[in-house]
């Protein structure tokens, strides 16, 4: 039952879930600064971050696809129980920390949802730790990288703009803002698109749909791209009020420096083939334009739950994962 056509197609469609989800949890990032800086109403907001989520898919390749299909666990092993088990951890680890709304990971709950179910059906031997340890690092690396070139690009931009006057400095950033928030957005489609592309391109390869060689058809580019932005138009609204004023309050200037910032990094690890978290990245870098006004304006208590959900995304998404794959294996297999 479970290699059925029939199973396959329902896989997908897990799949695609999954991937509007993303989009839906991982809205509130895309538009959280722009929103709390009032330079967009949320509505227009979701739609402007949607459409430049969907437009990446003609502006990079597939390199952070091909890391999530082989790059994660051994592609030998995978079979549709370890898909939908991962799938499943993924999913449920997302809609538990979008209920309480904290912006954790959706790529890092996929990432040990695979890992949960690989160890239970094969170990530790069937892991790729080359691909897990670049992910690893990243956990790290990402918002620091992020946080640096917030409280670099603010201490730019306020040098430059030192003359001008709040009201000014206010009417030239709420524009510019506009065009940082695209920048974010589409970094945001070009590197969590690509993990959905992974899974649906490994399903299609272990069935024999895709032929001898792994590799992701342009239609599924296309599909995964549409459905996160479809999840994005939806919003993710309890997110929003923790990512745009509990960690610190913003003003455009500030919007658009964490943006800048974010979409920096996020781009560069997209071109690198390196799943790195959204939410982290953007986390990070709204941290260190806070900084730059005083230490105290970031709410470190609101920060460091944050940081603890990160802690926990990938052990807690592996361990519903294992249990779903048991589960599967008693009852269906």
């Amino acid at each position: 039952m479970l290699d059925s056509l029939a199973f396959i197609i329902f896989l997908v469609l897990v799949a695609l879930a999954f991937d509007f989800l993303n989009g839906f949890h991982d809205a509130a990032n895309s538009i959280s600064t722009v929103v709390s800086t009032r330079v967009l109403s949320p509505r227009y907001a979701v739609i402007w971050a949607a459409f430049f989520n969907f437009i990446a898919a003609f502006l990079i390749g597939v390199q952070v696809a091909h890391t999530i299909g082989t790059g994660i666990v051994n592609p030998d092993i995978i079979e549709n129980t370890i898909i939908l088990s991962a799938l499943g951890g993924a999913i449920a680890w997302n809609i538990i920390t979008w209920y309480f709304g904290l912006p954790s990971s959706s790529s890092h709950a996929l990432i040990g949802g695979l890992i949960g179910a690989g160890l239970v059906k094969g170990g530790s031997s069937v892991l790729v730790f080359a691909g897990i340890t670049k992910t690893a690092v990243f956990i790290v690396l990402s918002p620091t990288i992020g946080l640096a070139l917030g409280l670099a690009i603010m201490i730019l931009v306020l040098n430059i703009n030192y003359r001008s006057s709040v009201a000014r400095s206010n009417k030239i950033f709420r524009k510019l803002q506009l065009f940082s928030a695209a920048a974010y957005s589409l970094g945001h489609g070009m590197n969590d698109a690509q993990k959905t592309m992974g899974i649906i391109a490994i399903i299609l390869y272990n069935k024999g749909l895709l032929g001898p060689t792994f590799y992701i058809p342009f239609w599924v580019v296309i599909l995964c791209h549409a459905v996160i932005a479809m999840g994005t138009m939806t919003g993710g609204w309890r997110i929003v009020k923790t990512m745009g004023t509990r960690i610190t309050r913003l003003r455009p200037i500030g919007g658009f420096c964490a943006e800048t910032a974010a979409a920096i990094t996020i781009i560069g690890a997209s071109f690198a083939g390196i799943p790195v978290s959204t939410t982290h990245t953007i986390t990070g870098a709204i941290v260190g334009v806070g900084t730059v006004k005083r230490i105290t304006a970031v709410r470190w208590g609101v920060a460091g739950s944050i940081v603890w959900a990160w802690i926990l995304t990938i052990p807690a998404s592996a361990m519903i994962s294992a249990v779903i794959y048991v589960v599967l294996k008693i009852f269906f297999c």
